[in-house]
């Protein structure tokens, strides 16, 4: 081999092990916290029935009246959100801010009696999703995230070149363990097992992940989604993005809807009376008399067969509208509605027939990711391969533990016989092109990387068997 193609062969092989060391921990973080959210129909019947389940009713109460019960009950917080019930036995949930907290307030449709309260950012699946998102650290923890899920990629891509077989004793330890292997090398056939099975998902989890990141998502998103002009009826320059619906701990709108404007009401007149109670629901949860009832809105989403879990978002100041958003399990029933805050006027209906080919695949990836497409089989199907990113991470660090040069953080022993290079380089640098901060994190490595190995003696990290 030349030594540069060998050169290059010990890059790859280092920075693999150094990606390891710092994938492996958010995959194990990201696949825990996933299996959490993966069950949380199930988990919130489960821990939460007497907030979740009502007696079914012939009758019940308006939204308006329910808001009115819930305003007796809670006077000093201001309207959130409202999530009609979406089935006969199922609550109602008003969504609310109080003194620095956000609420959910599990209203009975029958008798407007309050059920119970839950914190929204305190809770199991609420802390599962901002863990999952940003790491609850706000920004930093996104784009940390961001570099895992790339970095990720890298890691998948060298992992393949490094373990493929191209000579020698065939498939065993890649497509099935080698049975007779003990100790350190049940452990590699494991990992190479597990990982050759369970890349093909890995990578639609992390590709599918990236979309929701706040800077490469972001910039993806804004590129490929746009709706026409001519869905909304103005559109200010200045306009806020409905991705501001969107929360760590919350979804609102689906991700096709995320870079598109939110429209504008227009006042009739300029003798409206915009009291302090109601402004855009951030002052009091009493609707102010010259917005339309909230009833409506939820009369506007029945009769435009806006399927049940959707919620309703109120207007924000004087120019806000009232959105009806649902991210649906099926990306085929997503929905995105807004709404005139003073003449019930449909500004915007924005539905999966509208969405752009990239957005089709988007959604629909994402739903695969969160396993909600196809019922229970989907989410024990999504379940398996949780368990098999955690298999890979758990037996790849378990590897680099044992065979670490004692003493050194560093990667072990290469081994002997190492193939041709081929296009591995040309793939790394098509990868940072198209993740930036990985591409920007791969030269400041690359940089310390040479300057911390070139300085070692040519084969000094080199050792016998090619497999292990």
């Amino acid at each position: 081999m030349k030594n540069h193609d060998a050169t290059h062969y010990q890059r790859i092989w280092r920075w693999h092990f150094y990606a390891g060391l710092f994938v492996a921990p958010f995959l194990i973080l990201l696949s825990l916290t996933g299996m959490v959210y993966l069950f949380k129909p199930q988990l919130d019947n489960l821990m939460y029935p007497d907030l979740m389940k009502v007696a079914p009713a012939t009758q019940t109460l308006s939204a308006d009246q329910l808001l009115a019960k819930a305003v007796i009950a809670m006077p000093d917080a201001s309207l959130r959100k409202y999530f009609p019930p979406t089935a006969p036995d199922a609550s109602a949930q008003i969504v609310v801010h109080r003194q620095g907290s956000e609420l959910t307030l599990f209203m009975d449709p029958a008798s407007g009696a309050l059920l119970g309260t839950m914190d929204n950012k305190w809770n199991l699946q609420a802390v599962a999703r901002a863990l999952h998102a940003e790491l609850m650290i706000g920004t930093t923890g996104d784009r940390l995230i961001e570099l895992a899920a790339g970095w990720g990629i890298v890691l998948l891509i060298s992992g393949f070149y490094l373990w493929w077989p191209r000579k020698g004793p065939g498939v065993g330890g890649i497509l099935w363990p080698r049975m007779h292997q003990r100790g350190r090398l049940w452990w590699r056939d494991l990992h190479a097992v597990v990982g050759f099975w369970g890349a093909g998902f890995l990578l639609l989890l992390l590709l599918s992940g990236m979309t929701w990141t706040g800077f490469w998502g972001d910039q993806f998103a804004n590129l490929w989604n746009r709706f026409p002009a001519a869905m909304w009826n103005e559109v200010p320059k200045s306009a806020p993005l409905a991705r501001s619906l969107n929360h760590a701990h919350e979804q609102t709108v689906p991700w096709a809807m995320e870079s598109t404007p939110m429209p504008s009401s227009q006042p009739a007149s300029e003798g409206h009376d915009h009291s302090a109670m109601g402004h855009g629901g951030h002052e009091g949860m009493v609707m102010a008399s010259h917005r339309i009832p909230l009833q409506q809105v939820v009369d506007i989403a029945s009769t435009r067969k806006v399927v049940p879990g959707y919620s309703i978002t109120p207007p924000s100041g004087e120019t806000g509208v009232y959105t009806i958003a649902i991210f649906a399990d099926d990306p085929r029933n997503d929905a995105t509605l807004h709404i005139d805050q003073y003449s019930g006027k449909v500004l915007a209906d924005v539905r999966w027939q509208d969405y752009g080919p990239v957005a089709k695949v988007v959604e629909t990836g994402v739903m695969l990711h969160m396993g909600k497409m196809y019922g229970w089989p989907h989410q024990l199907a999504m379940f398996l391969i949780c368990l098999m990113v955690l298999a890979s991470s758990v037996s790849g660090l378990w590897i680099w533990w044992s065979r670490r040069p004692q003493g050194r953080l560093a990667a072990p022993p290469l081994p002997a016989k190492l193939p041709p290079m081929r296009g591995a380089i040309a793939v790394l640098v098509l990868l940072g092109l198209a993740f930036p901060l990985v591409g920007a994190s791969m030269v400041v490595i690359w940089l310390l990387d040479t300057l911390i190995f070139s300085r070692r003696p040519a084969g000094a990290t080199q050792a016998g068997g090619s497999r292990g």
